[in-house]
Formats: structure tokens, C-alpha cells, sequence
């Protein structure tokens, strides 16, 4: 495989640089190169492998010629055939080409005659036939079958259903920005669809429904990935054949091809990612033509794609990272220009804040508000979210309300825990079981609403009197008093007591306790308003109270953990005997109804766009950190990614945030949200060591299943491994002044700079998830597959290069050269022949039966299709 290794080392790390003059320092070796072919010094190997005969002239003004003591650029800026930046004041007018230490300079270029108009189209279509040719084969393979199957598969049961949110204009909650769900329902929108498909399970006909249109937009986006790569890795290595080949792995991925093809996010994440590497490979091009329009062009646009990657995921904020510290290298290397006035410096230093990251933080906040615009009618998402955030949504029973200001005895609440996404103060006839604290009614908190969530408010030491009797005066509660809260649909009074929290150590449990109100002195609280006086009425939803438990001394709070089946996985509520002001123990009264009162108008409750900004962020940010694995369920490891070993099994099953649907309903049950949850149904993580499959389970099912194409996962897999063994080598060898020929030397900065890109955006996409605490899946891993693929395709055009140059035949060279780029190719092709099925569908034997066509394909016993 390295089998120019030894001649390379050979060529001679004996001979060491002696002291060069400056104008032929380690800056020389930054220049633009064309790589040649063993036996045609005379001719570019592009050309050769072209089949043109003469060698296309290049004007000598169009060199550009490294400053004297210039250290290589930064990463990314065009490696191993980019043209460096010009600097005035330094080369004068001679202009060399630097192809060797011992290459003497080129004379001053005749003026050429210029080419024939035949000869410049024939050029152009050489260039754009390989991008027509990619650009047709991606869509050809991501539009085939797009319509089958004709039923929600996966994850389609929730991006789905939030594009029909966002027609509807209906509030809901999403662990993820809102960009990539605003894009599939305006697809949708503008396609035709009404948005009155439910989206309940997986396997639920679409039957008269318009879906087309949002599958073919998340195609045409996933389409686009392999001219997006293809252009990528033409820009960073110069090199046709590489860019071919990386293009064929991604088009030939079945994993990849999988993805595009259904209503998910994915295909949207990976679009942006894409589009901002290739963004910004393309500006560090033009960086001999600073603050020239391609160069604001590009920068500009890596900004706003940028802004696309973080609007969709938080994954985004890797590409985000990769692009920072390109900057970064690229600022320090300017900085150290001293033919760059402070001046210059402090423009490029302006230019790249505007665009990289004023532009991109004005759009993402501008989709904010696009967002908040659309979804202004109350939906299953309101109970996230403060009761401010919900005074602005239409329909909610706080929009444009009126109710008490001051709460008064008799009054009918409901009590809202101030932490987000922790919701109301809740009971239901169950009780807790046994074992588990004393057998009472249980008391928790849930996030929608229900009329489970009333509460009466009395005095502690009175049943006799009706408060809302009409001949008795009205009495308002006050900071300091005792209160019961009796449960309006089950009269049990919210109750505590020293028996141990279910789930939290040394809290105290919270039950509903007593007959028709009537129990102990253990159903007394002390109401207290955080940084109020004694005798204070208290507000509703602006005072944030506190009720301490009168007997033990402990505060009510929510942990915010979830319950077992038992507890219907709501959230548990215990009374904490530590006394100090966390946002899981101060509460509010949101919903007032008491007819003894005059109303007041909460208009002017409604948050300011930076407060509903950041409010969402923190909900977000909770939820994502609640996708934790349960107890005996299998999930997805980070290295399992890579091999393309499938461990997590994702299956229909109920939605561990449907809760309970219980009490009394004015109208229908609300959607379930839980943590990303949007419907009764939610793809789960079962025990058996299976794939992920996207449709069917069946032999009678049209199935589909998620699983990248081993022969090209496989190949990154290994490139890496030598990418990392043949970059040590020529790093070794060219920090210790190794004396190499121009065609190695050329490969190397390829190698080391293109290569490096490309390596750093592989570790930044796949290496912090390691460190995540939520659960994994297996597509998380794709964005860093799309970097690992360009690897590949610049690490094996390198290696058969090094092993045609240390051929001596010529013939022999361009056969081998010729043979392994063709083998590569063809077989990437042969094996997305055998597991396209995967893809597209398939019907008949599972994979176990042998009489199945893909029987001899299990090379893992964990796949199962």
C-alpha cells in the first residue's frame, strides 16, 4: 500500500536542505503545483488522463509568488495548487515558479496566441461534463421510487406532523431549532398539501394526501451533497479523479441514499453542513483577491449556511467550530504579513466578523422570529413554556384573558412550576404502589392541560363555609398564611409526610390525602412570596410563591425526574427538607376562576422577543439533556457508527410522553409532547440487538432499512487509519528538511493541508458524542461520514499517485494508476448492486430465510433485514 515509502524517504532525508536563501525558504513549497506523470514531465497528469496532447499555457502574471519567509498557509487555502496572495513590495516584478529547490526559474512567459473560441468551449465542457455527470447520477439515484413506500416510515411520524403545525399555524415544542421544520411544511405548503394528515404511527397510509412534495424536497437537498463533495474535494486536491471518487461513494451509500429520501432532518443538517465546508474552501481560494467580489461572495455564504446547519440542529454548531478555527488560522497568518498594514488587517479582521458572525446570528435569530411569527395559536407544545410565553398564543385560555389579579379563598388554580418544562401541579385517582412510600393518591407534575391539574384553595381550619357563597365577604389569601389545596376531580387534599420521595433520597413524599377535603394536620402549607413582606396579597402569575409544609418543615418542588409505568412517567413531586430558593420549589398561580372577582387584562404580561428568545433556548437545551436511555433499553454507541454495527432496534411503540389521558376533556385529549415526542406514537429503543429499520417488519411488509453501504463505510474506516500513517510520514519527513521531488512534495501538501480539512471535520462531527449523556442513534453519525468519504476519495487518489511515481515504466504507472482508480469505483458500484435493496425497499424472506437474495449479504449478525 505505501509502496513509495521507501523511495520517497530515500530521495533523500540523507541530503538535508543546506541554509536557502529567503526567497527559496519553506515558502516555495506553498506554490501552485501541477502534478506529472512518470515519463511526461512535459505534460499535467489531468491532461494525460484527458487524452489532450498539449499542455495549456498559463500567463505568467497569473502566479502569484510567496512573500519571502512566508510560512505555508493556513489550511484549506487551496493546498498543493492554489495560488498564494500576491504582496506588493516584495517580489517585484520577476515572478518564479517554484517546483523544487533545484528548479531554476522559469523565464518570463511569450505572450501566448489567444486560444480559439472551439478551443475555450471544449475546455469549459470539460470542466462541467464530470459536475453534470455527478449532479445526474445523485438525483437520478435519490428521486427512484421516492413515492414508495406510501406510508409514514420512521421519524416522518413527527417532522411530518410539525410541517402540518406550521400550515396550521399551531404552537408546538421541539428539542431542535426551527429552521429545518419551517422548510418541510413550506414545502409541503407550496406543493399542495393541506396539513389535515395526522402523522399518528409509522405504517399509516398517506393515501389522498400530497406527501411528494416534502419527501422531494429533503431528496432535492440530499441530492446536492455529492456535487457539494465533488466540488469540495476538487478545490482542495486539483485532482479530477479524486473528486470522482468521493463522489461515487456518497452517491453509491445506501445509507446515505436512505436518508434523503424521507421527511426527516437529516438530509436538511447535511445540505448546510455541506454547502458551508464547500463555502468555505472556495473563499480561502480567493484569498490572493482579498475584499474582491467571488471573495465577499463566498465568505458571505459560508455565513448564511452557517446560520442554516445551527438552525436546524445543535449539531451545527461543529461546521460552525471547523469554520472558527480556519478563521482564526487564517487572521494569525495575516497578522504576521508585515507588508499588511494594521489598517488591512483590521479590515479582514472587520470582514470576517460581519460575515461570520453577525450575519449568521441575525438570520438565526431572524428564523426565531419567523417562527414565533407562524405559531401563534395555542397547540400541544403551551405547557413547555412559561405562562407569559402562553398569554401570546391564540386560543390559549391566557390569551387575551381576564381573570383575578389577587387570589382569594374558594378561588380555583392551577400552580405552575417555574423551571421549564416541569409544568403543573397534578394529581389522579392512582395511587402510589405498594412499597414505594405510603399507599396514597398520587401527586406530580405534568406539562399539559387537564383538569387534573385544579386545585381549590381553603383556609386550614375551616370546611364549613362555601368561599364562594355570595352572602360571605370575599377574603384574599396572603404571604404567610395556611392554606389546603384541596384537588377539585378527586376532593384529596395535597398532602406530605416523612415517608421517603419515590425516586429522590431524603425527600419527603407528596400525596393526596383525606375524605371530601376532610383530613389531618398534615395537609397544612404556608404560603410565602419569594421577597415579600408578611400580610402581602399575593398576585396571579407575577408572584412567585413558595409553600412550605407546616408540620415537617420541608418545601414543595418538583425534581424533575421521571416516573416509572406506575407514575404514568410523569414528573415527581417531593417536599425537600432543603430550604434554599431553586426554580424546582417556587411556583406560580396561572389559571384564576373566582366570579366574587373583578377581571384584569393580561396583555401586559406578553414577553418581549429576547425574553421568548432565550425562554425557548432553555427549554430546549432541558429537553435535549432529558433524552437520557431507560433502564434495560439498548441504544446506539458512538463506535458503532463507523463499522456500521447496529445495535439499537427503532420500532412504533406508545410514546413514554403520552402520560395518562385522563380527567374530563372540553374537547379531545391533547397531542403528547415529551421531549421531542409530538404524537402517541414515537420510535423507540427496544432490547433486541437489531438495525434500524425504517418500514416493515415483516416478510409481507415492504421494508426499509437504515444501514450504510459496508464496502464504502469500510474504505473511510480504513483511509483514516492510513491517512493517519502515511500523513505521519510525510509530516516527519517534511519537518526534518527532507529533500523531495516536486511530484511528492506537491502530494504531500494535498495530503497534509486538503486532507487535514477534511480530518479535523471528521473528529468535530463524531468525536463529542462520546461525551454526550442523551441517547444516540445511528444516523447522528452521517455528517462525519460525508467527511470521512472526502478523505477517503484525496487519501487513495495520493496512494495510487505515490505508487505510479515509483514505477519506473511509465506504462506501467498510468496501468496501475488506471487499474485501482477504476477498481475503487467499480467496486463501490457493484456493492450498492447488492444492497440497494435496502434503500429502496424490498418485500419477501427476511434476510434469515434462505431462499431471501439477501441471505448472503448479514456480513454482521447484528443486521437484520
Amino acid at each position: 500500500m505505501l509502496c513509495a515509502t521507501s523511495r520517497l524517504l530515500a530521495a533523500r532525508t540523507a541530503t538535508a536542505l543546506p541554509a536557502q536563501p529567503r526567497g527559496q525558504g519553506p515558502g516555495a513549497r506553498c506554490r501552485r503545483r501541477e502534478l506529472h506523470f512518470p515519463g511526461h514531465p512535459e505534460l499535467p497528469l489531468g491532461d494525460f488522463l484527458a487524452g489532450r496532447l498539449a499542455r495549456s499555457s498559463v500567463s505568467a502574471g497569473r502566479r502569484a509568488i510567496l512573500r519571502r519567509g512566508r510560512m505555508p498557509p493556513a489550511v484549506g487555502r487551496g493546498p498543493a495548487g492554489s495560488e498564494l496572495r500576491p504582496r506588493r513590495g516584495r517580489c517585484g516584478p520577476q515572478l518564479t515558479r517554484a517546483v523544487g529547490p533545484d528548479v531554476a526559474p522559469e523565464p518570463t512567459a511569450r505572450s501566448p496566441k489567444r486560444p480559439a473560441r472551439g478551443s475555450r468551449r471544449f475546455e469549459a465542457a470539460g470542466r462541467w461534463a464530470p459536475l453534470a455527470l455527478v449532479t445526474l447520477l445523485s438525483f437520478a439515484t435519490r428521486f427512484h421510487r421516492l413515492d414508495e413506500p406510501p406510508h409514514i416510515c420512521w421519524d416522518e411520524t413527527h417532522f411530518g406532523k410539525m410541517g402540518s403545525y406550521y400550515i396550521n399555524r399551531t404552537f408546538f415544542f421541539d428539542v431542535h431549532p426551527p429552521l429545518g421544520k419551517m422548510l418541510i411544511g413550506l414545502a409541503g405548503y407550496l406543493s399542495g398539501y393541506d396539513g389535515t394528515f395526522l402523522f399518528q404511527k409509522p405504517g399509516d397510509k398517506y393515501e389522498h394526501h400530497n406527501y411528494m412534495g416534502m419527501r422531494g424536497f429533503c431528496a432535492f437537498l440530499g441530492s446536492l451533497l455529492v456535487p457539494f463533495a465533488y466540488l469540495t474535494v476538487l478545490e482542495l486536491s486539483k485532482s479530477l479523479p479524486a473528486a470522482l471518487l468521493t463522489a461515487a461513494l456518497l452517491t453509491f451509500d445506501t445509507g446515505c441514499l436512505t436518508l434523503s429520501q424521507y421527511i426527516l432532518l437529516d438530509p436538511i443538517l447535511m445540505f448546510f453542513i455541506m454547502a458551508a465546508m464547500l463555502s468555505m474552501v472556495k473563499y480561502n481560494s480567493c484569498a490572493d483577491r482579498p475584499f474582491s467580489a467571488p471573495w465577499w461572495f463566498w465568505l458571505s455564504l459560508t455565513g448564511i449556511n452557517l446560520a442554516g446547519a445551527l438552525g436546524v440542529k445543535f449539531v451545527g454548531l461543529f461546521i460552525i467550530l471547523q469554520v472558527g478555527w480556519n478563521t482564526i488560522s487564517d487572521l494569525w497568518h495575516l497578522f504576521g504579513d508585515l507588508s499588511l498594514s494594521v489598517v488591512t488587517v483590521g479590515k479582514h479582521l472587520t470582514a470576517r466578523i460581519l460575515c461570520l458572525i453577525v450575519l449568521p446570528l441575525t438570520l438565526y435569530m431572524a428564523t426565531y422570529a419567523v417562527h414565533f411569527m407562524v405559531l401563534n395559536k395555542s397547540g400541544p407544545g403551551d405547557g413547555f413554556f412559561s405562562s407569559a410565553f402562553q398569554a401570546r398564543l391564540s386560543g390559549n385560555n391566557l390569551h387575551n384573558a381576564s381573570i383575578p389579579e389577587h387570589l382569594a379563598y374558594g378561588s380555583v388554580i392551577t400552580v405552575k412550576n417555574l423551571r421549564m418544562a416541569i409544568g403543573y401541579l397534578h394529581s389522579h385517582r392512582h395511587l402510589y404502589p405498594e412499597g414505594v412510600g405510603a399507599r396514597q393518591q398520587q401527586v406530580t407534575t405534568y406539562l399539559h392541560k387537564d383538569y387534573n391539574n385544579l386545585w381549590i384553595i381553603k383556609k386550614h381550619n375551616t370546611n364549613a363555609a362555601d368561599p364562594l357563597d355570595p352572602s360571605f365577604p370575599v377574603e384574599f389569601v396572603r404571604h404567610g398564611d395556611i392554606i389546603r389545596l384541596e384537588h377539585k376531580e378527586t376532593s384529596r387534599n395535597l398532602h406530605s409526610h416523612y415517608h421517603e420521595a419515590p425516586l429522590t433520597r431524603k425527600h419527603y413524599q407528596v400525596t393526596g390525602y383525606g375524605i371530601n377535603g376532610t383530613g389531618d394536620s398534615n395537609d397544612f402549607w404556608r404560603i410565602e412570596v419569594v421577597n415579600r413582606k408578611f400580610g402581602n396579597r399575593i398576585k396571579v402569575l407575577r408572584s412567585r410563591i413558595r409553600l412550605i409544609h407546616l408540620v415537617t418543615g420541608c418545601v414543595l418542588g418538583s425534581s424533575g425526574k421521571v416516573l416509572p409505568k406506575w407514575g404514568w412517567e410523569q414528573l415527581e413531586v417531593t417536599c425537600t427538607p432543603y430550604l434554599k430558593e431553586t426554580l424546582n420549589s417556587i411556583w406560580n398561580v396561572e389559571d384564576h376562576i373566582n366570579p366574587k372577582l373583578p377581571n384584569i387584562s393580561l396583555d401586559v404580561l406578553q414577553p418581549t422577543f429576547p425574553e421568548i428568545l432565550l425562554e425557548s433556548h432553555m427549554v430546549m437545551i432541558w429537553g435535549n439533556n432529558g433524552l437520557k436511555p431507560k433502564d434495560n433499553e439498548f441504544t446506539s454507541k458512538p463506535w458503532h457508527w463507523p463499522v456500521n454495527y447496529q445495535r439499537a432496534h427503532i420500532e412504533s411503540a406508545s410514546c413514554p410522553g403520552s402520560l395518562s389521558v385522563e380527567g374530563n376533556w372540553s374537547s379531545s385529549p391533547p397531542e403528547h409532547v415529551w421531549l421531542g415526542c409530538t404524537g402517541p406514537w414515537i420510535s423507540r429503543v427496544s432490547s433486541a440487538p437489531q438495525g434500524l429499520r425504517f418500514s416493515g417488519i415483516n416478510d409481507t411488509d415492504f421494508r426499509v432499512y437504515l444501514l450504510g453501504n459496508p464496502v464504502v463505510w469500510w474504505l473511510n474506516l480504513l483511509s483514516i487509519a492510513l491517512y493517519l500513517l502515511l500523513g505521519s510520514i510525510m509530516a516527519v519527513a517534511v519537518q526534518r528538511g527532507a529533500r523531495l521531488p516536486a511530484e511528492i512534495e506537491g502530494l504531500s501538501q494535498v495530503l497534509l493541508q486538503g486532507g487535514g480539512q477534511l480530518l479535523l471535520g471528521w473528529m468535530l462531527h463524531y468525536f463529542p458524542f462520546f461525551l454526550m449523556g442523551r441517547i444516540l442513534y445511528f444516523h447522528h453519525y452521517f455528517p462525519a461520514m460525508l467527511f470521512s468519504s472526502m478523505l477517503t476519495g484525496i487519501l487513495w487518489d495520493t496512494l495510487l499517485r505515490l505508487c505510479a511515481w515509483s514505477l519506473p515504466s511509465s506504462s506501467l504507472a498510468r496501468g496501475i494508476y488506471a487499474v485501482g482508480l477504476l477498481s475503487l469505483l467499480l467496486g463501490t458500484a457493484y456493492s450498492f448492486y447488492l444492497f440497494h435493496p435496502l434503500a429502496y425497499g424490498m418485500v419477501g424472506p427476511l434476510a434469515q430465510d434462505p431462499r431471501s437474495p439477501m441471505a448472503g449479504l448479514r456480513w454482521l449478525e447484528s443486521w437484520d433485514f
